[in-house]
């Protein structure tokens, strides 16, 4: 009895007449979650323009696993995963409210039901940097979906193509990342500097860039063999594999815009995307 109503309950977000868009948000420092900056006032605006979602999916940098997890709890607390901020940063509290039934509609979707139920996980700093600004009044319901890290490129590109049903049914899909990720080649003493990127940063991101305009996306695929700067770039891959998944997720009638196309540090890139 319990197995039927789940299954009476799946797909219970009716389809819209317009489409979500898709998003891949350069995160950057958690400091943009509480700094007045020209990339945090852009979600500010973003959030006002966005059509409203009937909930939000977060795939985030900062929860990797084996196996790929959907958070399954009706709320979710605000992690604070990192050391070393103002206190400030730690008083940030961004609970909101999760959806169980939606859960197991991803879960419905994936082929082979290769996401499984997580009810330990809440939102970590990828997800409420960017969500505290973009729905500063936290009333959608939000979920988070883990990164498989012992996967390949692909993979994740293909768990976004099965959950392209949510964006008919409101659900807006955030990849929270950054095409530019490293942090041990950080300039430390240019951080104010603005728009400061090394040669190889700018390169392998203007290579992502062209190649997510162009939908040449087996580069993408393949970006371990696509040069030095790239290499340099994505020294590990978790602050890439959310644009993946946002790529598998655009369709052919998407047009795309991209924002907040700066570089931080030497070796941060804050690019983003908007598909749709």
């Amino acid at each position: 009895m319990q197995e039927h109503q789940v299954l009476n309950d799946l797909f219970w977000l009716k389809d819209r007449e317009e489409v979500m868009p898709v998003l891949f948000i350069g995160h950057g420092s958690p400091m943009n979650a509480i700094e007045d900056n020209e990339f945090s006032n852009y979600w500010k605006n973003l959030g006002k323009q966005l059509p409203k979602p009937e909930a939000i999916l977060v795939i985030s940098a900062h929860w990797l696993t084996k196996g790929t997890l959907v958070t399954g709890n009706s709320t979710l607390s605000t992690i604070h995963d990192f050391r070393g901020f103002p206190k400030a940063l730690f008083d940030v509290n961004y609970d909101v409210k999760g959806s169980p039934l939606l859960a197991q509609e991803i879960i419905g979707l994936s082929e082979q039901k290769i996401i499984h139920e997580d009810l330990t996980w809440g939102l970590d700093h990828g997800a409420w940097s960017v969500l505290c600004h973009l729905f500063p009044e936290a009333n959608v319901p939000v979920l988070q979906l883990s990164i498989d890290y012992y996967k390949d490129a692909n993979y994740h590109l293909e768990i976004g193509r099965q959950l392209q049903a949510l964006r008919k049914k409101g659900v807006l899909i955030i990849g929270s990342g950054n095409i530019v990720h490293n942090l041990s080649a950080i300039d430390w003493g240019n951080m104010n500097t603005d728009n400061y990127g090394f040669d190889w940063a700018i390169e392998s991101n203007e290579l992502v860039k062209k190649a997510v305009l162009s939908r040449e996306y087996s580069k993408l695929l393949d970006y371990k063999n696509q040069g030095a700067s790239l290499q340099n770039a994505i020294p590990t891959p978790d602050h890439y594999f959310p644009l993946l998944y946002i790529l598998g997720l655009v369709n052919n009638s998407d047009h795309t815009h991209i924002f907040n196309d700066k570089y931080v540090g030497g070796s941060l890139s804050m690019t983003s995307f908007l598909f749709g």
